[in-house]
């Protein structure tokens, strides 16, 4: 029932049809698969059959990189410690920004139950400010901000110990981060990073 649940989820997605959700065979290496074996279509619990469309970006949004941002230095960036609140835009120019994108798609709701957040995660050398990389992802309800932000840790932690390649981890959060969470955000792998949920300045992921 959950492989059916997650291809429900997938016809929906408006993301161009080459995007395909993803399982360890394709990114994660062994070591990761081995923490995330029976994957399971839920995301704290609950079934993904459940998670509606606005869990996921939109079209326009495919996500952008940092070209400062490589391989070969990610010890010198993104892996040294404060980059990515370093590298954050600062609120005089998202917030705009952010306002602009609620009165577009969520007219008279509170900017509290969003946040504008980096598809893929300054923490993993995503593009500081760049609105192919901007969306506004609920804090609120199945896979939600909060939920992200744990991928974007574990990630962030996984590309820094050189256990998955930089290129591997933004072409899984920014294809389906969903997909990725069931991957890479295992129980296994929440608990060995010690993840604290809402740790934001540490996953560069949200700008509020």
């Amino acid at each position: 029932m959950g492989g059916l649940a997650f291809v429900a989820v997938a016809a929906w997605w408006n993301h161009p049809q080459d995007r395909k959700s993803f399982g360890c065979s394709d990114f994660a290496p062994s070591s990761v698969c081995a923490a995330g074996t029976g994957l399971v279509q839920t995301m704290n619990g609950v079934d993904s059959a459940f998670i509606t469309p606005d869990r996921l970006p939109p079209k326009g949004v495919p996500g952008a990189i940092d070209p400062a941002v490589t391989q070969e230095n990610i010890d010198r960036t993104i892996c040294r410690p404060g980059y990515a609140r370093s590298a954050r835009p600062a609120y005089a120019i998202t917030g705009p920004y952010k306002r602009r994108l609620m009165d577009q798609q969520h007219p008279g709701q509170s900017m509290a139950d969003y946040e504008l957040d980096h598809l893929i995660p300054i923490s993993i050398g995503g593009a500081p400010f760049n609105e192919r990389d901007l969306w506004l992802q609920p804090r609120k309800g199945r896979a939600n901000a909060k939920d992200k932000n744990d991928l974007a840790y574990v990630l962030w932690r996984l590309v820094c110990r050189h256990e998955v390649p930089l290129a591997t981890a933004q072409k899984a959060i920014s294809e389906n981060w969903i997909a990725a969470y069931q991957t890479y955000a295992t129980p296994q792998n929440i608990a060995k990073y010690h993840f604290r949920h809402g740790n934001e300045v540490v996953a560069g992921s949200s700008t509020k």
